[in-house]
């Protein structure tokens, strides 16, 4: 079959693709790459991928291109899942015959809610789903895929058997070919990182129980899963003779400094290349392991942090001691490797005095960047099911984001309202940006380079309009 992979259209900036931790409008206008619908459209030579908000592309030129096609596989989340629906409803309307279904941690988590949400839904897929949706565009039976939920037809909901886990996991095709073919890298900007930028995963899973973490819980497991050096090293060779217009590779695995001498086996092939690179990580790795990756092209990491509150990290079993993230931070201060730290508002445990911890905590140990979230209980983890069962979950605000796509505070206690959690974003950002040092840093940095004065100057305007409307929706 002709296969169609589709991120939809959705709110101006919604940053949805799997890469995106958390489906939203951000600060600052920032899209990752659809890598997990790339991964699949890699598998199906001849495919098509479509990356909708990014490159500007609206529904009705969708709608139009997709008579062309066969089969159709969208990808979406709790948060864009009505307009995913949307979207897959205009498809099947204008090509009655297309297989149209979703992947995504949602449906995977619901595969029974999702096909009932509308009878134009003819599949949804769990984990590991590429080869899944490989063997649909095969032809083969539906009732015979592995990992497979769909509408038979009589239209009776049917589940198959789960399709295992892939241990292998050089089977996976490159996706960088895909986003040469189908995608505009320069359309791709995150504020913390050199643009262009390319990022693609280097393995799977994550052994780290965060009770928040959507994909370990979901569709990654607590198993790492990891691609053989060749292989990663061969992917950065392709797509940097492809895309040599490319100023930093980012490997979005969960934890990429999980497996240690992995990570410095990388490090030093891609030190012999003259890559610069930089990975997520946990705020545990030596000094010395981050030296030898320092040493061969790592510019960045992006640490969750999550809070500065011991007693929150182990609420959430972040297996993290605040002391040990201290020394962490001083290590990649003293050997000039940036980070960019993510902070997460509202977790179980949350009051006034632990935000005020966090807070502190993060002007200490003074990120190069961060970002502040508020805790999204996605169904499927250990936050939902905690949520749920204590009543701190607003209904109302179930889909995790408000009428313009922004992050809403979902969660609610009897010593911290919503509001409260909500207001308390702002007060971060202001009090850890708007220091002294800080915005002195952020001068010298505009200082020694005009396309850096250009980028933040308009990441700045970007910054102050997202606080106005903020400041609009809560009151």
């Amino acid at each position: 079959m002709r296969a169609l992979f589709l991120q939809a259209p959705a709110y101006d900036g919604f940053d949805g693709g799997a890469g995106a931790r958390y489906q939203a409008r951000r600060e600052i206008r920032s899209f990752w790459y659809p890598t997990w619908l790339a991964q699949a459209a890699a598998v199906l030579p001849g495919s098509k991928l479509i990356d909708a908000v990014p490159h500007g592309i609206e529904l009705d030129a969708i709608v139009r291109e997709a008579r062309q096609y066969d089969l159709a596989v969208l990808h979406t989340s709790t948060p864009s899942f009505r307009s995913d629906l949307i979207a897959l409803e205009a498809l099947k309307a204008a090509n009655p015959a297309l297989i149209a279904g979703f992947v995504g941690a949602k449906v995977a988590v619901d595969p029974a809610g999702s096909l009932g949400s509308s009878p134009s839904i003819d599949f949804v897929a769990g984990n590991e789903f590429e080869f899944t949706i490989r063997e649909i565009a095969e032809g083969r039976e539906l009732s015979r895929i592995v990992g497979l939920s769909y509408r038979d037809r009589d239209g009776t909901i049917r589940h198959n058997p789960p399709r295992q886990v892939l241990e292998d996991m050089d089977q996976l095709p490159f996706v960088t070919p895909v986003y040469q073919r189908d995608l505009t890298i320069e359309k791709y900007f995150i504020g913390y990182l050199q643009h262009p930028y390319v990022s693609f995963y280097t393995g799977r899973g994550c052994k780290s129980r965060c009770t928040f973490c959507l994909w370990p819980q979901t569709v990654g497991g607590h198993r790492y899963r990891t691609r053989s050096v060749t292989n990663v090293i061969d992917e950065i060779a392709w797509a940097r003779h492809a895309m040599p217009q490319t100023k930093e590779f980012f490997f979005d695995d969960d934890t990429f400094t999980d497996d240690r001498p992995r990570a410095e086996a990388i490090a030093r092939e891609l030190g012999r290349m003259g890559i610069t690179w930089s990975c997520n990580a946990k705020a545990n790795v030596p000094r010395e392991t981050l030296k030898v990756m320092r040493d061969n092209g790592l510019r960045l990491l992006l640490v969750g942090y999550e809070s500065g509150s011991q007693q929150i990290l182990h609420n959430i079993r972040k297996g993290m001691r605040v002391d040990m993230a201290r020394t962490f931070a001083r290590h990649c201060h003293d050997l000039g490797i940036k980070v960019h730290g993510t902070f997460i508002l509202g977790l179980p445990g949350e009051t006034r005095q632990t935000i005020e911890e966090t807070i502190r905590f993060a002007t200490e140990i003074n990120p190069h960047t961060l970002q502040v979230s508020i805790a999204a209980p996605y169904p499927g983890t250990e936050l939902y099911r905690q949520a749920a069962e204590q009543g701190w979950l607003d209904a109302d605000n179930a889909e995790l984001i408000d009428h313009n796509g922004v992050q809403l505070a979902p969660l609610s206690y009897p010593h911290l309202g919503h509001k409260e959690i909500f207001d308390s974003v702002e007060d971060f950002y202001r009090r850890f940006y708007f220091r002294a040092p800080k915005i002195a840093a952020i001068v010298g940095e505009m200082a020694r380079s005009p396309q850096m004065m250009r980028r933040r100057l308009r990441e700045g305007v970007e910054f102050f309009r997202f606080l106005r409307e903020r400041q609009q929706e809560a009151h």
